[in-house]
């Protein structure tokens, strides 16, 4: 009897409506499941509701909560998540420390479907060919 395959959940994060719903089309696209979020509170909510994050993918420059603080505060509860920046600011990430936390990357705004893809993965499983083939 043949198993399914996991689905890997990704927690989008931004508060720019067409970011979101374009990482979220390219990731359903690709086999991802999505969860999506319009700022930092509204994250937190979702990711409670939900038994696992396999990946935050979050706009580090958002009102009320900046991404680097929600992915502290996930990662009280699963240190080893790991933290997609998709930021139009990536000079911000490094302005307190001069290194990114393990498990944590950033790419650019704006960024091509595969680049996405490739990113994604890439936190994920330490390759770009996606997650038909991580190990299970």
């Amino acid at each position: 009897m043949a198993t399914t395959p996991k689905k890997y959940r990704v927690l989008i994060v931004d508060d720019e409506p067409t970011v979101v719903q374009f990482a979220e089309r390219t990731l359903q696209i690709a086999g991802y499941e999505t969860i999506t979020a319009d700022d930092g509170d509204s994250a937190l909510v979702a990711a409670g509701q939900c038994d696992h994050v396999d990946l935050l993918l979050t706009d580090l420059v958002m009102p009320n909560m900046p991404g680097d603080e929600l992915a502290r505060t996930l990662r009280r509860q699963d240190p080893d998540l790991p933290v997609l920046y998709l930021t139009g600011f990536s000079d911000r990430l490094f302005k307190d420390r001069s290194q990114l936390w393990a498990n944590e990357a950033y790419v650019d705004k704006p960024i091509s479907m595969n680049a996405l893809l490739e990113a994604v993965s890439l936190a994920l499983f330490g390759h770009t060919k996606g997650p038909s083939t991580a190990s299970s």
